[in-house]
């Protein structure tokens, strides 16, 4: 592309911002792509705040309630009837004339979102992925570019979900509580404050991140989630998840191991230059807890309370976040010569546990466009966006 093609396209691009900032908020489209815990929570919550909501699921069989009721229930924090626009699953009708997509899927399918919106999306609809997990918003760019777009819409991440929140049953949710600040970034890292002026008219607890690779390694889940179930494994098949995951399986031993993971994920970050919070400074900026180690910040978070394991080892914190997290993690710090070998056992046991080969299906610096790109190329692609 030739610079003036750049001015031209930043110049146009700078004018949808405008448009769509000038609207008033009733009249500012989203649509919210997946049904699942996070999504039907997100959904029904962007309705109540007066913003017109579709609802995309790829099943239409789960979604069918609401279909036919045309709102979703939730309770807890936000509580309320919220009027759904559209749920579908023809995601043609979800995103057409929709400002704002909001992807709540797995990060294991946003290669899938990318593939089926290819062919409808416009350049001037900004796509946030919640979260983008590590190397998300890259994955993104990198598919609707094998699908021979032109033009790409904003393409953002958030650092985690924003709720932490469950599907109470096919039209009803629960938000247990809504964290105080989640960083985004998008690719390039100078689409930040006028994206980031779209989403906060309805979540102002969005703020700016760095850039993608910063979002991508403060993804905290990777340190909490296929660790604490991987090791807690035997109480979630003996009583299908009854217990609270947080509070009665983040033991001081189990603790410990989770802070050994969160070090070795700080020091892959470090390698690129990049300073990474802590899980332990996390838990703080996000919901104020506090605590002299990483056992005692968990156990002072009552964003926790009542939150109940996975019910089974065939779950996301397993199946999403060892190969959409930690696999990245450990391939990164692979290249950059950084040893992460807490990262690497949890991958192992996941992969035997699961009977899967998590490496092989994971976000690997190959898969992601990394491989042999210096630390300079890699922090000029989260500015530029260009492989």
């Amino acid at each position: 592309m030739t610079e003036a093609m750049k001015k031209e396209t930043e110049q146009r691009k700078r004018k949808y911002i405008r448009d769509i900032l000038n609207k008033e908020s009733k009249d500012i489209a989203f649509c919210v792509l997946g049904a699942g815990h996070g999504g039907l929570n997100m959904a029904a919550h962007l309705s109540l705040m007066g913003f017109k909501v579709n609802l995309f699921n790829r099943s239409r069989k789960k979604i069918r309630p609401i279909i036919e009721r045309k709102a979703i229930k939730i309770e807890g924090e936000i509580q309320g009837t919220a009027k759904i626009d559209i749920a579908s699953n023809n995601i043609k009708e979800c995103i057409e004339n929709v400002d704002v997509l909001m992807v709540a899927v797995p990060a294991t399918g946003h290669r899938f979102i990318a593939e089926k919106c290819a062919p409808y999306l416009q350049e001037k609809q900004v796509v946030l992925l919640n979260p983008g997990r590590t190397g998300g918003a890259l994955e993104f760019l990198q598919t609707l570019r094998e699908k021979k777009l032109s033009r790409f819409p904003f393409i953002a991440e958030a650092q985690t979900f924003i709720y932490a929140a469950r599907a109470m049953g096919p039209a009803h949710g629960k938000i247990f509580s809504i964290k105080n600040s989640v960083p985004v970034a998008t690719l390039p890292a100078y689409w930040i404050p006028g994206v980031l002026k779209i989403i906060n008219r309805a979540f102002p607890q969005f703020i700016p991140g760095d850039n993608i690779f910063k979002t991508s390694f403060d993804n905290i889940g990777a340190v909490f989630h296929p660790a604490l179930t991987i090791l807690t494994a035997s109480w979630i098949e003996e009583t299908h998840g009854d217990f609270e995951y947080y509070i009665q399986g983040a033991s001081k031993s189990v603790s410990r191991i989770l802070e050994k993971l969160d070090k070795e994920r700080l020091s892959v970050a470090a390698a690129l230059g990049i300073k990474a919070q802590s899980a332990r400074d996390w838990l703080y900026t996000a919901y104020s807890a506090t605590g002299k180690n990483l056992h005692e910040a968990i156990h002072d978070n009552p964003g926790y309370l009542g939150l109940k394991a996975p019910d089974r080892l065939h779950h996301r914190y397993i199946d999403e976040d060892v190969p959409m997290s930690l696999v990245p993690l450990a391939s990164i710090g692979k290249m950059l010569r950084v040893k992460t070998p807490t990262i690497e056992a949890i991958i192992h046991l996941a992969s035997v546990m699961r009977e899967i080969d998590f490496w092989k299906e994971g976000r690997t610096v190959e898969k992601l466009g990394l491989s042999g790109m210096s630390i300079k190329d890699i922090r000029l692609l989260a500015v530029t966006g260009e492989l």
